[in-house]
């Protein structure tokens, strides 16, 4: 298993990282090859710039400002998203890694003579996991149409094989959580990740309610 983990929180104590130390702990007792790739400690940029659109379909050419991390896509056959969801989506960070790294010929084929439309490129990635918290109650977030994890499982993951396996986590009405549910959700984190990656189940723990 390679898996590819893209992380995204400006704060290095955030709760968020505790969700990505549990996602990176479930791999490594996997036996996974990891590649962790921390948006916010890097400095990615993530404006598509004027020059990067117009040479957007010049593919491989495409790539080359992001090279490095088109070769994790390209690399990997497990893609695993941490973030904080803000205003029911996706981080200007994260999107923005989308626009400049889900590139033609590295995430989907561009329609040509044969074919009239969109056709999904990342057909070597058979998991995909979602991992996130968001401010908002989950009815709320059901309301508005949930963006965000619809960009991922469903816009990011029709590029995928239609049998690939996926999971989905968040911690909702996070400015009102509590060591408990912090620590319950953790738990979910876990056994999704098991769910995940065929691993063997991750260990119960305990939390003040317990």
């Amino acid at each position: 298993m390679r898996a590819l983990v893209v992380y995204c929180h400006p704060r290095p104590a955030s709760f968020n990282a505790a969700v990505r130390d549990v996602v990176l702990a479930r791999l490594a007792a996997a036996g996974a090859e990891v590649r962790l790739r921390d948006l916010y400690a890097e400095g990615f940029q993530p404006a598509l710039t004027g020059a990067e659109l117009g040479s957007y379909l010049d593919s491989p050419a495409n790539r080359a400002p992001v090279e490095d991390h088109c070769r994790d896509v390209l690399w990997c056959d497990t893609l695993i998203f941490v973030y904080p969801t803000w205003w029911y989506g996706l981080p200007a960070m994260l999107k923005g890694w989308l626009d400049r790294v889900l590139l033609p010929d590295v995430a989907f084929k561009m329609p040509d003579a044969q074919n009239g439309t969109i056709r999904p490129g990342l057909l070597h990635i058979g998991r995909v996991g979602v991992f996130t918290t968001c401010g908002a109650s989950r009815w709320l977030t059901f309301l508005v149409g949930a963006p965000g994890k619809r960009q991922l499982l469903r816009g990011v993951g029709w590029l995928c094989p239609p049998r690939a396996r996926k999971v989905f986590a968040a911690h909702y009405l996070m400015d009102s959580s509590t060591p408990a549910s912090r620590a319950r959700h953790l738990v979910r984190v876990a056994r999704a990740m098991d769910r995940l990656t065929g691993g063997a189940p991750a260990p119960i723990l305990k939390t003040e309610t317990q």
